[in-house]
């Protein structure tokens, strides 16, 4: 489905590639995240930011009067919600992101997954209204911003390749920053969350898994809500060679430690062996 980096370009670069979410719960929290990012890029680590902005969206419905619903994790999304979500999250958050990471001398531009058609997607169906799922990704403008010296940051709005008048599409922002992971055959993916981790079923944070032992968790309901998205991001990036960490975002610098020196949260690749560091 994913288009991959050319063959030059992976050889000179992907070892380097950082794919980072920032979930809506850590994003305006005042954590090190962004800190974080603009130290591994002035480190040679290529960052490529991924954003969500729940809390954000949500603030705006309720201004507005709009009931939110969540599924899974995931929000189902009507027309009015729709208009939301793009105008919060291609918008405010993406550029609010962008702004801060100027401030930290970084180069910074924002983009969604509209721009150059790099993130493109369907409808699941009608009971999920404009929330879809991606059915292809081009990672071309990604890769030419790295290659330039930038720090891409992307809003999950996508673009709605289905029949319909409506050309946007709200997707997770977890399957996006998979997608991307994996188109980039990125070296690290890194979910910042307001969890330590995923837990088993007696409440303990689990390490380390294989990607078939993290599907065996959302298949058994171990792994619920929010967990569920960021799991199925991790394991379709796994195929591309990726490891994942989901680790707590609220932990102040956690990104950059887990990137250079590893340990923290829960790390999930084909085979379940967390990353090496020199």
């Amino acid at each position: 489905m994913s288009a991959s980096m050319p063959t030059t370009q992976r050889r000179e670069n992907a070892d380097n590639i950082v794919v980072v979410k920032l979930g809506g719960s850590v994003l305006g929290s005042r954590d090190t995240s962004l800190e974080d990012v603009a130290r591994l890029k002035k480190e040679g680590y290529l960052p490529v930011v991924v954003h969500g902005g729940a809390a954000a969206v949500n603030n705006w419905l309720k201004r507005l009067n709009i009931t939110p619903k969540i599924v899974q994790g995931e929000r189902v999304t009507d027309k009015d919600t729709l208009d939301v979500v793009a105008a919060v999250l291609a918008g405010l958050v993406n550029k609010e992101t962008v702004a801060m990471l100027l401030d930290l001398g970084i180069k910074a531009v924002g983009l969604s997954g509209v721009d150059a058609g790099m993130i493109r997607g369907r409808t699941r169906g009608a009971d999920w209204g404009y929330m879809g799922d991606a059915t292809g990704v081009d990672p071309s403008v990604i890769a030419t911003l790295l290659e330039d010296g930038f720090v891409p940051v992307v809003s999950p709005v996508s673009l709605n390749k289905a029949d319909n008048p409506v050309r946007l599409l709200n997707i997770n922002g977890d399957p996006v920053a998979g997608e991307l992971a994996a188109a980039l055959q990125a070296e690290r993916l890194v979910f910042l969350t307001d969890v330590p981790g995923i837990r088993d079923s007696g409440g303990e944070v689990i390490n380390t898994l294989s990607a078939a032992e993290a599907e065996y968790l959302v298949n058994t309901g171990v792994a619920t809500g929010g967990m569920v998205p960021k799991i199925r991001a991790a394991v379709r990036a796994s195929a591309a060679g990726t490891v994942t960490s989901i680790v707590d975002g609220r932990q102040p610098h956690i990104l950059y430690n887990e990137i250079t020196r590893g340990g923290s949260g829960t790390s999930i690749s084909a085979l379940g062996q967390r990353a090496t560091y020199d």
